[in-house]
């Protein structure tokens, strides 16, 4: 019997090669990710100065608009019937890069809509000053002096709800509270008078590490107590909402610990 010495037909499947554009893109989507990771992180492991890690966040958020368009691309080119594969890669570079372009660019938003100020506090008038905190600050950090009316009034104009809290429990108690609340929230203490009323406090953002300090400051009332807080950011000209939010953390826990 004569040997079949004819070579199988390959599948239509496997005979359709794998599209270099959509390779393309995803590996751009993936490198633009890890570069925008590790352009907070770099900063916080103290690889770098927060100048270059957001150089290189700006160049990871180019970096994902050039993979989105080019896998965008690469799945019209593998779509079903299509002669080339890589469609569920394709569209794999499309969320990843979206995602990249995305979350910075939200940021941006944020940082254009919000007042140009990165000193908060519930008493514009008179706020809280630091002492503990200021040897830690270094020589490059931002000034603790408060600039003033100015910034009083970018501040009601963008956090009009940041206010004192007045709350029905005694000096000595809201002392305890704003204690307990410091530590809930994870904030590294670095001084606490009770004779005083005074909490000094250090927090640290989760991607830059970024460091804010706070200053709580509690003033005996007839009926009860006054809180007053201050969070200023060591470095930046803007803090992206960061200090208020900070504050609003604390006034949500504290009340909820008061009632």
């Amino acid at each position: 019997m004569p040997l079949d010495t004819t070579t199988p037909a390959a599948s239509p499947h496997s005979a359709r090669r794998y599209s270099r554009l959509v390779l393309l893109g995803l590996g751009v989507a993936v490198l633009s990710a890890l570069g925008a990771m590790t352009s907070g992180l770099g900063h916080r492991w103290g690889w770098w100065d927060f100048g270059d890690g957001f150089m290189l966040l700006k160049w990871a958020f180019y970096g994902g608009i050039a993979a989105c368009l080019v896998s965008a691309l690469g799945a019209l080119l593998t779509r079903t019937g299509a002669r080339r594969r890589g469609l569920g890669a394709a569209l794999s570079g499309v969320l990843i890069s979206g995602l990249v372009v995305w979350v910075p660019g939200q940021s941006l938003q944020q940082i254009r809509a919000l007042p140009p100020i990165h000193d908060i506090t519930t008493d514009t008038n008179n706020p809280p000053a630091f002492s503990a905190v200021l040897s830690l600050r270094g020589s490059q950090s931002n000034s603790t002096d408060y600039a003033g009316a100015a910034v009083a009034e970018l501040q009601r104009q963008g956090y009009p709800d940041i206010q004192p809290i007045e709350a029905d429990v005694s000096a000595g108690r809201a002392y305890t509270i704003a204690l307990e609340v410091v530590q809930r929230l994870g904030w590294e203490l670095v001084a606490s008078e009770a004779a005083t009323g005074r909490i000094e406090a250090t927090d640290t953002t989760l991607w830059f590490g970024f460091k804010d300090d706070v200053v709580i400051r509690i003033t005996p009332r007839e009926a009860g107590a006054r809180v007053d807080l201050r969070s200023v950011s060591r470095v930046g000209g803007s803090d992206a909402g960061a200090n208020a939010a900070r504050i609003r953390d604390f006034v949500v826990l504290f009340k909820e610990h008061s009632n």
